[in-house]
């Protein structure tokens, strides 16, 4: 399926249905319990609202040729969602086993070759995802661990312009981030102020 016809499909669903249908197309059926793995200070496991992931989508501009990270990926519903729509390379981090293993699934059944999960604590990984252009937070944790995470990406961007979507966790000022506008409710879009 190409994004123009992912988008149109998905542009004729009414937006309170929206959620329901994604899940439906990729097959996903609830929300995992978190397993032991989940460390302390993170987010248990809810996958974000699709409206909230496609104007995450649109107003940090990603396209086909973005690499569009998932921080705290879950069952990997945004990381599909951006390759759907833009044809963009996902990668979702995920730090529980049980999930990262059911968001491999959901990539393969979907026909997602652009979607690989690594697993791992996205605070450790950060530094290391090289190709990354957008990374997308849905509140995966705060304070100390948001800050290390930060930390670790500003070595990145200061290689290149990276984007940041940030939805229900203010970020923590860094000089090297600055917002795109005005925060939109729930959501939060910066970018990176090197190279």
């Amino acid at each position: 399926m190409t994004p123009e016809t992912f988008r149109s499909a998905l542009a004729r669903v009414p937006p309170a249905e929206r959620d329901a249908w994604v899940d439906r197309f990729l097959g996903i059926e609830g929300v995992p319990d978190d397993g032991p793995e989940l460390p302390r200070g993170c987010v248990p496991y809810w996958p974000c609202p699709v409206d909230t992931v496609l104007r995450a989508i649109e107003q940090a501009d990603v396209r086909d040729g973005d690499v569009f990270v998932d921080v705290g990926s879950g069952l990997g519903r945004a990381a599909a969602l951006a390759c759907l729509i833009t044809g963009a390379t996902a990668i979702g981090v995920e730090v529980q086993p049980h999930l990262a293993r059911a968001a491999r699934a959901l990539a393969a059944r979907a026909s997602l070759p652009r979607l690989s999960v690594i697993e791992g604590d996205a605070v450790r990984l950060a530094g290391t995802l090289a190709s990354a252009t957008v990374f997308f937070l849905y509140c995966p944790f705060s304070g100390e661990r948001l800050a290390t995470l930060l930390d670790g990406l500003e070595p990145l961007a200061r290689t290149r312009s990276i984007r940041v979507c940030a939805v229900d966790v203010p970020l923590p000022a860094r000089p090297w981030l600055t917002p795109l506008g005005e925060p939109d409710r729930d959501l939060e879009i910066y970018r990176s102020t090197g190279p």
